[in-house]
């Protein structure tokens, strides 16, 4: 566990080609500006040639942001870094999508309530009007946009109204839409998803069902970034539980809830704690 004092602590992601002196530069530049590093993890696809890793937390009094950012833009110029500078004390701004399904909502905003998560849950969106009683008592904002083939151009639309500028990242907590690659570029938020580990194997509607008539020993849950290749986007976390013969379709179902939820809030807390870089096609995940 990170131990955070509010107002002094920042946190360091870089990524870069790996070449010697990069850990030695960094370290140099937060002892010049009075840091102390508490924390500290780097990875290296290959020393020779590879693509190098690093997440730094560092305690720093009287800590000003814009000076901070000035001064490292240089070292990261010098080493061709790709890199942010965040701040605990300012949680992750999230929304979260969701349709009829309510177990990874529900679990995300009693995690939120409960400070399990460092977020700021203000909005959920829904295509059905479904869970709104169980949303308003968390006192959070609920907007229900219908999607139909139709409409569904006018849907995104009035989705990017509520969504786009004002959150850090969007949790898809079993939204049963397809965003379009329209609405991901123009979203400028990063978006996570939750779903069954059956794919590719079981896609469409009842995949317990059709798992259960084939004795399938392993279920489990994948949570990703979303892109607009459906189901495809860099994975940031995987969970599976052993069932057999004995369990029935809606004891799989159950299973595969509880999988989800504990699956998508893990993906979810380590995103906002910045505990995730994507590296193309896949995440590097501190």
């Amino acid at each position: 566990m990170e131990r955070i004092a509010p107002g002094e602590t920042a946190r360091l992601l870089v990524s870069c080609d790996d070449r010697p002196g990069i850990v030695a530069a960094v370290s140099r530049f937060l002892y010049e500006q009075g840091a102390n590093i508490a924390h500290s993890d780097q990875y290296s696809t290959d020393p020779h040639g590879g693509r190098f890793f690093l997440r730094m937390v560092f305690h720093l009094p009287g800590l000003e942001p814009d000076s901070l950012e000035r001064g490292f833009a240089g070292v990261a110029e010098r080493f061709g870094m790709s890199w942010r500078i965040t701040y605990p004390e300012r949680p992750k701004r999230v929304a979260i999508m969701v349709s009829r399904y309510a177990h990874c909502l529900l679990d995300l905003l009693w995690r939120w309530r409960s400070g399990e998560l460092p977020i700021e849950v203000g909005l959920v969106i829904s295509n059905h009007p479904d869970l709104a009683a169980e949303v308003e008592r968390f006192g959070v904002p609920f907007e229900h946009v219908p999607v139909t083939p139709g409409t569904k151009p006018q849907a995104e639309e009035r989705q990017l109204e509520l969504l786009r500028g004002r959150f850090d990242v969007v949790v898809l907590a079993r939204y049963m839409q397809i965003l379009s690659g329209g609405f991901l570029e123009r979203l400028g938020a990063p978006v996570i998803n939750i779903h069954h580990s059956f794919l590719p194997a079981f896609a469409g509607s009842a995949p317990y069902q059709r798992a259960k008539e084939r004795g399938v020993k392993l279920i489990g849950a994948t949570a990703h970034y979303v892109i607009e290749d459906l189901d495809a986007g860099p994975i940031i976390e995987q969970d599976v539980i052993r069932v057999s013969h004995r369990d029935d379709v809606e004891s799989l179902e159950r299973l595969g809830a509880d999988i989800e939820r504990t699956v998508l809030a893990r993906a979810v807390k380590w995103h906002c704690e910045d505990r995730v870089i994507v590296n193309g096609g896949t995440t590097v995940v501190f």
